[in-house]
C-alpha cells in the first residue's frame, strides 16, 4: 500500500507519532493538536480499536471509502474528499511575492480565529506543532497563512490555505502554496494536499501549480456515544 492511500494512519505511525495516541490498530492525534485519526484497516477491530481512545462524545475525523457507523460510534458528518499530488518537481517564480512570517505559538489566537472565519478545514490550538506555518499580514492583521499538516515518508502535505475575504482575489493563496511547495521539495519530497472537489477554483488553481487529482474519499467525522 502507498503511504498516501491511508495517510493518517501512516502520518501517525511514522513520522508523527510523537503526536499522537494508540489503541491497538487505531490512532489519533492528540485532542488539542488535531482531529484527525486513523485505523490500520476499517475493519470491526479497527473501529472497536478507534472508540477505545475516544472519551464519550469525543469526535474524530478520517479519510475513508465510505461513511460507516459501528458500535459505539455515529457518523456526524460525510463528504468528498480529493487527494491531489505534486510529483512533477518543477515550481514557477512569481514576481510581487509578499513577505512571509513564521507563525509561531503567539500567533495561534490569529490563526484561530482566521481558519474558523474562513473554514479550510479542522485546526485546532496545536496543530502549528504539526508543520511549519507561514502567514501574510497586512497593517499587522494576519490575513492569510498556510502550513504543513501531514508528514509521512516522502511526502508533506499542504494545509490551512486561507484568506481573509477582505484580501481575496490579490494571490496570497497561490504565493503561500508556491512558498511551501519549494520548501517541502527542497527536502526531498513531494507536496500534496486535499480539497473537496466541488471547490472547482481551488482545484483548478492546485491543477495550474502542477497538482493532479489522486484519489477520492469520504472526509468521515465520527463522534463516540455518550
Amino acid at each position: 500500500m502507498h503511504f498516501l492511500d491511508n495517510v493518517i494512519w501512516h502520518a501517525l505511525t511514522t513520522r508523527q507519532a510523537h503526536l499522537g495516541d494508540y489503541c491497538q490498530s487505531a490512532s489519533k492525534f492528540k485532542k488539542e493538536v488535531s482531529l484527525l485519526g486513523g485505523m490500520s484497516e476499517p475493519t470491526p477491530q479497527g473501529y472497536a480499536s478507534m472508540a477505545g481512545l475516544l472519551a464519550p462524545g469525543e469526535q474524530v475525523g478520517m479519510f475513508l471509502e465510505e461513511a460507516v457507523a459501528a458500535p459505539g460510534l455515529q457518523v456526524v458528518t460525510s463528504v468528498a474528499l480529493l487527494q491531489m499530488v505534486q510529483e512533477k518537481g518543477q515550481v514557477s517564480d512569481e514576481d510581487g511575492r509578499p513577505e512571509f512570517v513564521a507563525l509561531a505559538e503567539s500567533d495561534v489566537p490569529e490563526m484561530m480565529a482566521l481558519t474558523k472565519l474562513t473554514k479550510p478545514g479542522p485546526f485546532n490550538p496545536r496543530t502549528r506543532e504539526m508543520g511549519d506555518y507561514f502567514g501574510i499580514r497586512r497593517k499587522g492583521k494576519l490575513i492569510a497563512m498556510a502550513g504543513e499538516r501531514l508528514r509521512v515518508p516522502g511526502y508533506t502535505e499542504i494545509s490551512a490555505v486561507c484568506t481573509h475575504p477582505d484580501y481575496l482575489g490579490k494571490g496570497y493563496a497561490r504565493a503561500l502554496i508556491t512558498m511551501l511547495m519549494k520548501r517541502i521539495m527542497g527536502r526531498g519530497e513531494r507536496p500534496f494536499l486535499h480539497v473537496r472537489p466541488e471547490n472547482t477554483r481551488a482545484v483548478g488553481l492546485y491543477e495550474r501549480l502542477g497538482f493532479e487529482k489522486r484519489l477520492l474519499k469520504r472526509y468521515v467525522v465520527l463522534q463516540k456515544d455518550a
